[in-house]
């Protein structure tokens, strides 16, 4: 049960690329408007080829665009903001500068810049499923629910098939601790995509976050039968004997997911826990390859706080200590909420003889434990007890 509680956040956000929004970024080309079709001109007589005989300022603003789309679709959303402001009103495609934007600023979690830029777009009269689904996103990040699922019911009334609206909005209130919206958000997706092996996954990361986990392996159950041999079927696999407490099979599930070609982050950091806490030990195989996986996981995505915290874990058995604490603050930086940060980084300090930081890691870690526990009684009835690639290409046409 323990290692089911040190790795339950890694939602279907980390089965996805961690919701990166990178694939969800705009291209820069091709810029036309629905539901007329038509292109947003920044001069009279433009064409389909924006930058054929613009002003040199209005071609630096369109390479502007296509830097911030390039960054954004790489994860750099810090570094793409500057860019895109500088797109802002001076290119063909708008709708990209602005999408991707708001996309930029809920990935670096400035809600209200987001909630901005946002709703400027869609008072012009323009729209679409994504919009709105963002635009619910930077709502819950904010803290205002209703708001967001206001926005969510008409990105689904817009795209009532559309997985990911559900699953992004379902991310995004986890996110924020909301599990009883979250639920109401899965469960509202499971009712119109009752085969989704992605949303069953998610409810089952959501019910675990809850301690519901008789439900959630069900739920993992489910996905791995409607989607086996998949990636998401692997993940589900290895969760579900994860939270039976069975590390041999764990271990099975995830191993051969990976030798299927699913180098996931996520499955590879299920790996190495499930390696560690089947009591292997420096020195023995099982502890080298637990090593060679995380720090595999870490490589293919650093912004993972879960592969973080695992492999400072395991550098904190080693006797590394410099180097456990590094990820451990690594971790901290990505998740200031999380306790398992502070749980590991009190026993490095005190280990290195840091006992201030030790001190100050353990007190963190108290208010925390106290927030969580609050925020898991507020769930509904029997519950008590228990966005990476998403980019708007730059020609992606926005309708009302």
């Amino acid at each position: 049960m323990e290692v089911a509680r040190s790795l339950r956040l890694m939602s279907t956000a980390s089965a996805n690329c961690l919701l990166i929004f990178s694939l969800w970024a705009l291209p820069a080309s091709h810029a036309q408007l629905a539901p007329n079709r038509q292109q947003i001109p920044d001069t009279p007589g433009q064409g389909d080829r924006p930058n054929e005989g613009f002003p040199s300022s209005h071609k630096r603003a369109e390479e502007e665009l296509h830097q911030g789309t390039v960054l954004t679709g790489k994860g750099a959303f810090k570094e793409a903001i500057p860019h895109l402001l500088a797109a802002q009103g001076r290119v063909a495609n708008q709708y990209a500068a602005s999408f991707n934007l708001a996309l930029c600023y809920v990935a670096t979690s400035q809600f209200k810049l987001a909630i901005k830029t946002l709703n400027e777009w869609i008072s012009e009269g323009r729209t679409n499923a994504d919009v709105q689904n963002l635009l619910a996103q930077a709502y819950i990040g904010n803290g205002q629910s209703e708001e967001g699922l206001a926005a969510f019911k008409k990105a689904v009334t817009l795209s009532p098939q559309n997985e990911k609206l559900f699953l992004y909005v379902a991310d995004a209130c986890i996110g924020r601790q909301n599990y009883a919206l979250a639920l109401k958000v899965v469960e509202l997706g499971l009712h119109n995509l009752p085969q989704s092996a992605r949303l069953y996954y998610e409810r089952g990361i959501l019910l675990s976050q809850i301690d519901q986990f008789d439900r959630a392996k069900s739920d993992f159950a489910r996905a791995r039968k409607l989607a086996p041999e998949s990636e998401i079927g692997y993940l589900a696999a290895a969760y579900e004997q994860l939270y039976a407490g069975n590390m041999p099979e764990t271990i099975t599930a995830a191993r051969e997911g990976i030798r299927k070609g699913y180098e996931n982050y996520t499955l590879l950091t299920i790996l190495g826990e499930a390696l560690m806490r089947s009591g292997s030990t420096p020195g023995q195989p099982e502890f080298s390859e637990a090593q060679i996986v995380l720090e595999k996981a870490v490589t293919i995505q650093p912004n993972d706080p879960n592969s973080q915290i695992s492999l400072g874990k395991l550098y904190l058995t080693a006797g590394r200590l410099n180097d456990a604490i590094a990820h451990l603050e690594r971790a901290r930086e990505l998740v200031p909420e999380k306790p398992a940060v502070y749980a590991n980084l009190a026993k490095a300090y005190q280990r290195r003889g840091n006992l201030d930081e030790a001190e100050e890691a353990l007190t963190a870690l108290a208010a925390l434990n106290q927030a969580q526990a609050e925020k898991i009684g507020e769930a509904p009835g029997d519950r008590k007890a228990g966005y990476a690639g998403l980019g708007v290409e730059q020609g992606t046409a926005v309708e009302h």
